[in-house]
């Protein structure tokens, strides 16, 4: 097996994809370069299958409900090629179940998941069943007591992937095509000498040559890409709990994947979500999608144990009432991260500016990412290797709201000095009251902006001018 050892595999050889980051992205970005018979190099900075990520711990959820609709079509690939990936391995690490939406019947974020991902309303109270309201629902109706002024929506697209078991599914196969692993390997620099080549260097001191180069670093994306290019994008880490609380006695069986019973969220303040019984035998895990801010590299474990929890226990009383014990919290608790963007949408993009298309970054997967880890790992492949993603073409994915350089990606500019900011469109002049995110500084000044292509799309210097000149 092609993985670290702690000596020098790899060094001095020249790589056709050296992917920076073996977390589920990375893994199966490695082995979407593998299967085409490209030399790939996968370097991670933890141990393999670490759990200071996003990519570790027992399971994850797939969905096709989703309130921004360029998501589907990258979540019917996904699908798709999680199927393609398990043959290939010779075992399964996703489960399908159904999928449950629910919440306040006017949130247009639930309103907009159940149109765009075709889900249809069920009656999960018993007045609604008694009128007749909607479809006859499923057995594990019952156990949800929907709120008044709410809804709920079911969907056939739905499922559980092992996490960790994926990653190291992804991995395994991309060393079974080729790839070169290795783990205890920081890169600290990403270096263009010269036209075709791309050098990675790391905090030991070793240094690996490349064709092209694809980033996933996750919560370190800020600080590497801040390090190559002296751009910070907003890619902010997020501390997050993952909890299993215990299943009341009698009602085991009834919550499993073998019952039907769905993963589920919950849309509206604040936000849950859970998947069946089936990791730990008598618990079931429903969780948070929130947290607080944090540092990657120096976290406190305990950071927001209550606060993440007691929601969940109030949301279970509420909803899900006689089935799953709440007294005393949640039984086991996990902690992860989130890498989240300013607007919870991707990044996946070329690098650009002396980069080129020859370094590609996938990033701010905001706590929505790992379903659609073998469809990222596919489109970031065929960028690095093709500089188009033809396989999300011919699927109908829509890259385009998940560029760098789009508005919602802007970092905050301060006054009275030159600053580089990423843009989406060529800029040659910001009137007062012209640049968003600016409105609040024109008042005093207006910015004269000078196209430079720093990062893929435009990147422009802003530079004060008083406005009596």
């Amino acid at each position: 097996m092609a993985a670290s050892d702690g000596g020098g595999e790899g060094q001095g050889r020249q790589f056709d994809v050296i992917v920076v980051g073996a977390g589920i992205m990375g893994s199966c970005a490695a082995y979407a370069a593998s299967c085409r018979g490209a030399r790939v190099l996968l370097l991670e900075q933890f141990d393999l299958l670490h759990h200071r990520g996003s990519s570790h711990g027992e399971s994850r959820t797939i969905r096709a409900t989703y309130p921004q609709p360029h998501y589907l079509p990258m979540v019917r690939l996904s699908r798709r090629l999680w199927d393609d990936a398990q043959a290939d391995a010779g075992y399964r690490v996703l489960t399908p179940t159904p999928h449950l939406d629910l919440g306040p019947r006017d949130d247009p974020a639930l309103l907009a998941s159940i149109r765009n991902g075709g889900a249809a309303e069920v009656g999960v109270d018993a007045g609604e069943r008694e009128r007749g309201d909607h479809q006859e629902p499923p057995s594990w109706a019952r156990v949800f007591r929907v709120p008044d002024g709410w809804t709920a929506a079911a969907s056939e697209l739905g499922g559980v992937m092992k996490a960790t078991k994926a990653v190291a599914m992804f991995q395994a196969l991309a060393i079974k095509k080729g790839a070169v692993v290795r783990d205890k390997t920081e890169v600290v620099d990403v270096a263009k000498p010269g036209e075709g080549s791309i050098l990675v260097r790391t905090a030991s001191g070793e240094e690996f040559q490349g064709t092209k180069c694809i980033v996933t670093v996750g919560a370190w994306t800020r600080k590497l890409i801040k390090s190559v290019t002296g751009i910070e994008l907003p890619v902010q880490p997020v501390h997050t709990l993952i909890c299993y609380w215990k299943v009341k006695p009698g009602h085991e069986q009834e919550l499993t994947p073998e019952a039907g019973f769905p993963t589920f969220a919950s849309y509206g303040d604040p936000y849950i979500y859970g998947t069946p019984s089936m990791e730990f035998p008598g618990l079931i895990k429903i969780a948070l999608h929130s947290g607080p801010p944090c540092d990657p590299d120096s976290r406190d474990w305990s950071t927001g144990v209550a606060d993440l929890a007691e929601p969940v226990g109030r949301w279970i009383d509420a909803v899900m009432p006689g089935h799953v014990d709440t007294a005393g919290g949640p039984v086991i608790r996990q902690c992860c991260m989130y890498s989240m963007t300013p607007d919870e949408d991707f990044v996946i993009d070329f690098l650009g500016g002396e980069f080129g298309k020859d370094v590609v970054v996938g990033a701010g997967f905001s706590g929505h990412g790992f379903k659609m880890g073998p469809a990222v790992g596919r489109i970031l492949a065929e960028m690095a290797m093709d500089g188009e993603a033809t396989t999300a073409a011919e699927a109908g994915v829509d890259l385009h709201p998940l560029r760098i350089g789009r508005r919602e990606v802007l970092e905050p500019v301060a006054l009275g000095a030159t600053h580089s900011v990423i843009l989406d469109e060529e800029v040659t002049l910001c009137e007062r009251s012209s640049f968003k995110g600016l409105a609040d500084l024109s008042r005093t000044c207006c910015y004269k902006a000078l196209p430079h292509n720093l990062l893929y799309g435009y990147a422009v210097t802003l530079t004060r001018i008083p406005l009596d000149v």
